[in-house]
């Protein structure tokens, strides 16, 4: 399916522009290195990054499909349903999201929004939270109803695969390599099924994210694609785990948000940023190199 629905076409119109900013930086200078910054976060207050690349295609097939619910999982922080349950309703969809964990006496900011947007909220166990990550396909999940649509943890499928591989083709600079925080490596996935034959590198975001690798893997092979990329997947920059922070990380962020003007988060950007300098820092860029990094948005989970 090439056409993109007429609700979606409506959305997408009142997307602003995702530029490239240069970071200007004496460290970077003295090393002869590029950073710029795909800003993927002004594309739109709530449905900004790679949100909304991920869900232009899954909404596109679900619209086309006649659904009337769209129900998919998350944690009580997830930028996915965020976006998910704003753009639900924008779109006359019902929502319905599967909560890790118990309901909190106190609901934080993110959980007011999705009631606000007529999320319907269900809270499950950490275990029985894990499998629900079993149901890949859309119609898989063992209780879906008439006209419900299921959508996996973070919109990974393979169709979210297509919205990604589009920022690629926006960057109008030459690079060297091109750099993603990963939750559920979709992303990476995507920019990989892009005609990207230049480096990429992953910033796993949670802790033991070894299995990314197979996950990035096995998304590209339900595509059939076989990237041309030299990719690489880093799992120690998780500062704990995900969601998880330290006095050096939120320094970092602190230090150059100053620096630049460029607002960070600590569950992907700031811990994507932080490993940059740190490679660059280590000599892992050759001089004249340029980097590419890809703000995927989600700054409203720092909201409490």
């Amino acid at each position: 399916m090439t056409d993109l629905h007429p609700q979606l076409q409506v959305l997408q119109a009142t997307l602003a522009a995702s530029p490239l900013t240069r970071i200007n930086d004496p460290e970077l200078a003295d090393r002869q290195l590029e950073l710029w910054i795909k800003r993927d976060d002004l594309l739109h207050p709530i449905i900004s990054g790679n949100k909304w690349r991920k869900l232009k295609y899954i909404l596109n097939h679900a619209l086309y499909a006649g659904v009337d619910c769209i129900v998919s999982m998350g944690g009580a922080y997830s930028n996915h349903l965020h976006a998910l349950a704003f753009t639900g309703k924008t779109l006359g969809l019902k929502t319905i999201g599967y909560i890790r964990g118990e309901r909190p006496a106190q609901l934080n900011a993110t959980l007011h929004d999705l009631l606000d947007w007529g999320m319907e909220l269900r809270f499950v166990s950490r275990s029985d939270y894990r499998q629900l990550r079993d149901y890949k396909g859309h119609d898989s999940l063992p209780e879906l109803q008439a006209g419900q649509y299921w959508l996996p943890e973070g919109g990974a499928t393979d169709l979210a695969l297509r919205g990604v591989a589009e920022l690629v083709d926006e960057i109008d600079v030459g690079f060297d390599t091109l750099a993603v925080a990963c939750g559920t490596g979709t992303t990476l996935a995507g920019l990989l099924t892009s005609p990207l034959t230049q480096q990429a590198i992953g910033v796993a975001a949670l802790k033991g994210g070894d299995f990314l690798i197979d996950d990035v893997e096995q998304l590209l092979n339900k595509r059939g694609m076989n990237s041309h990329a030299d990719c690489r997947i880093l799992v120690d920059y998780h500062f704990g785990g995900f969601a998880k922070t330290t006095p050096a990380l939120l320094a970092f962020m602190q230090d150059f948000q100053h620096r630049h003007g460029i607002e960070l988060e600590p569950i992907y950007t700031g811990k994507l940023l932080f490993a940059l300098y740190d490679l660059i820092r280590k000599g892992y860029f050759s001089a004249g190199q340029r980097i590419v990094a890809i703000h995927t948005g989600g700054l409203q989970g720092k909201r409490k």
